[in-house]
């Protein structure tokens, strides 16, 4: 049976998203076709297994900031991991908390990011932890990582959760898509979900 992706944002509307702790409705901005970071991170109502994710952000010019005040976002998968957005063009050995790093747990292959004010994509594919009987992971959850069209991450095992995420510090076998505010008007567009489960 062919799948067909699910619209997360299509430039519009932030209807099928919630504001992480009032439950509300979010009060990011939409302009120009793409939403802006306000207060709170936003959850999708949407919730998934394994999936094709795309992702499509711009972070802010702050030539005056550093490390981890310098554009800093993130996109959650399962709402529990972490893939790091932030300014990280002039990075020559990115670390797991600069773009496209797996927050806490993995570094990316290379540094594939463009320059702040430019449009750049996120394709993440995830398989989802397998659970038995009893509840028990009997297989870790796997992500590949496509940034502007270089892979950073190749079938790479996560363990664990990374920090900062939705699920208590459980691995699920479906869950949302955060888009986490840390402060920074980072901006995203063109956000869906492709399902490839089983």
């Amino acid at each position: 049976m062919n799948k067909e992706k699910v619209i997360l944002f299509d430039g519009t509307s932030l209807d099928g998203w919630r504001s992480r702790w009032s439950g509300g409705k979010p009060n990011w901005t939409i302009e120009d076709g793409c939403m802006t970071v306000g207060n709170e991170d936003i959850i999708s109502e949407y919730e998934f297994g394994d999936a094709h994710i795309h992702v499509e952000f711009k972070t802010p010019d702050m030539p005056d900031h550093w490390g981890q005040e310098k554009g800093n976002s993130g996109v959650y998968v399962h709402g529990c991991y972490e893939v790091q957005v932030l300014d990280s063009y002039h990075v020559k050995e990115p670390l797991n908390n600069d773009c496209s790093g797996i927050y806490s747990i993995y570094a990316p292959l290379c540094n594939a990011c463009k320059p702040a004010e430019v449009w750049q994509t996120y394709d993440i594919i995830i398989r989802a932890p397998r659970f038995n009987a009893a509840g028990e992971i009997k297989e870790d959850t796997r992500m590949t990582i496509i940034h502007n069209g270089i892979v950073v991450h190749n079938n790479i095992v996560l363990p664990s959760v990374t920090p900062g995420g939705i699920t208590e510090e459980k691995r699920v076998a479906k869950g949302p898509l955060m888009l986490q505010d840390h402060g920074n008007k980072v901006s995203f567009r063109n956000v869906w979900v492709m399902p490839l489960d089983e």
